[in-house]
């Protein structure tokens, strides 16, 4: 990371903080997740997801938003979801088991656009969409319910939200030309390419 950072101007300010604390916590979550405290699980995963909230609206408030702590962002964001299918697993089997057609279909789904990304650019792609935003909300909250024990509902719906911002996330990859990041939608970047062409 110290390079590509470098190169993309890193500085260690509140934000980017924040994200890195957000990364660092992973290996934490494994491991309390593995040995079944749930409790414990439950207050270091709020935390994480508090960050992931804060973060990105203090680098808009304090006015310290950069190509790098986006991709920082978007690292810290892929490291926390990728960990936590397993903790879940650990914790709640009998949920996952219950669900396992819904937690196949967001691996699935979370993979493409990183897969579809990384095919074309060569890099992971970092679009911080209004729909991922919203999804990323629904869906931590919704999980958060699931590992205090409460029903699959919440969960159920907001997977579907999810997979929605991921195909969505795929048809902006397909759309743009090169690289881009901090998009807010797909018709944006239909409309800002339309614009482009005909002027």
């Amino acid at each position: 990371m110290t390079s590509h950072a470098k190169a993309l101007d890193f500085r260690w300010n509140l934000p980017n903080a924040l994200s890195a604390l957000r990364m660092a916590l992973v290996p934490t979550l494994f491991f309390v997740a593995f040995l079944g405290e749930a409790g414990l699980f439950l207050a270091l995963v709020t935390c994480a997801l508090a960050t992931d909230v804060l973060d990105g609206w203090l680098a808009r408030a304090l006015h310290q938003e950069s190509a790098a702590g986006s991709l920082l962002d978007s690292r810290a964001d892929l490291a926390l979801w990728l960990s936590l299918p397993l903790c879940t697993w650990w914790l709640r089997p009998d949920f996952v088991r219950g669900e396992a057609h819904l937690v196949v279909l967001l691996l699935v789904a979370f993979a493409l656009p990183v897969a579809f990304g990384w095919a074309k650019f060569r890099a992971l792609t970092s679009y911080h969409t209004w729909g991922a935003k919203l999804s990323a909300n629904l869906l931590g909250a919704a999980l958060l319910v699931v590992w205090a024990g409460g029903p699959a509902w919440p969960f159920e719906v907001a997977a579907g939200v999810t997979v929605l911002a991921l195909l969505e996330e795929l048809v902006i990859t397909r759309l743009l030309p090169e690289p881009r990041q901090n998009v807010r939608s797909s018709v944006h970047v239909w409309r800002s390419l339309r614009s482009d062409s005909q002027g």
